[in-house]
């Protein structure tokens, strides 16, 4: 079975500090990414129109009608599917691929929407305009059949024949993110940084070859000097064999860390690691 070709619309106001971002995200999972603008006053539209973004300016009330009249008024080319994306300060981008996956289920209508309080609990009763849209999917004749009712329009109104799912919009879905090691925590972070400016020699090598070499001489000394056993004999013994254990650790993390920088150089010459100079 042929893939069928995807159209993602992103209806939005007021989004220039997350365009770039989404555009480049929904190219990945469609054919084309359009941008409804809604009547944004900021450089929304400019930052499309840089991206090489069709942007089309819809003036109207932003129900279901309203929206498939709109579209196929304008002048897009006919496609399989056209997934309508609300954008919203709620809208997270890992809802994304959710919603692409929606979009290749071969719905003639797949309706995700917020419903007002006072919706009724019967589907069949459930007026189309009164919902707030989440996103919504249609292919061409399903978006003709949603473009032809009118505004108190019901669920029962649509065409039987037609592929038609009409669902309230449920709590995020929580998807496991992965981090990078310069973000997962503050620790990685020292770590992260340690390995980019190759300063373990530095941080670690010198206080340890000094404490190592400090505590070997005065271990020899302690010991021979200190005839009788008590406390005081034995904690000075202890903190001078401390002294040099962690002097010999700081030697080995030392050099472990700058055999990891090495590393890490490696591939990223291997690679060419866009941050690499």
């Amino acid at each position: 079975m042929a893939r069928q070709s995807l159209r993602i619309i992103l209806m939005a106001r007021d989004i220039e500090l997350r365009l770039v971002s989404l555009v480049v995200r929904a190219r990945e999972g469609a054919d084309e990414v359009v941008l409804m603008d809604l009547g944004s006053n900021d450089s929304t539209v400019e930052y499309a129109q840089e991206i090489g973004c069709e942007v089309l300016h819809f003036n109207n009330e932003t129900n279901v009608q309203n929206v498939a009249s709109f579209i196929l008024d304008s002048n897009l080319e006919p496609i399989d599917s056209t997934l309508v994306l609300s954008i919203t300060d709620q809208w997270k981008l890992r809802d994304l691929p959710l919603s692409i996956n929606r979009a290749r289920e071969n719905w003639d209508v797949h309706f995700s929407h917020k419903a007002e309080e006072n919706h009724p609990d019967s589907a069949d009763e459930f007026i189309l305009g009164s919902a707030i849209i989440q996103h919504v999917v249609f292919t061409h004749q399903g978006m003709e059949a949603l473009a032809y009712l009118g505004p108190l329009a019901r669920t029962a109104d649509l065409d039987e024949q037609l592929r038609v799912r009409i669902v309230e919009a449920q709590l995020d879905v929580s998807v496991p993110q992965r981090e990078s090691l310069a973000t997962a925590s503050r620790f990685a972070q020292l770590f992260y940084w340690m390995l980019e400016t190759k300063h373990p020699l530095l941080l670690f090598g010198i206080p340890g070859v000094v404490l190592f070499i400090l505590g070997y001489k005065l271990s020899g000394n302690v010991i021979g000097t200190l005839e009788e056993l008590n406390s005081t004999s034995i904690s000075v013994t202890l903190a001078t064999i401390a002294m040099t254990l962690i002097g010999l650790f700081g030697i080995m993390v030392a050099l472990i860390l700058y055999i990891m920088g090495k590393q890490v150089e490696q591939i990223q010459s291997q690679y060419d690691w866009p941050g690499r100079k």
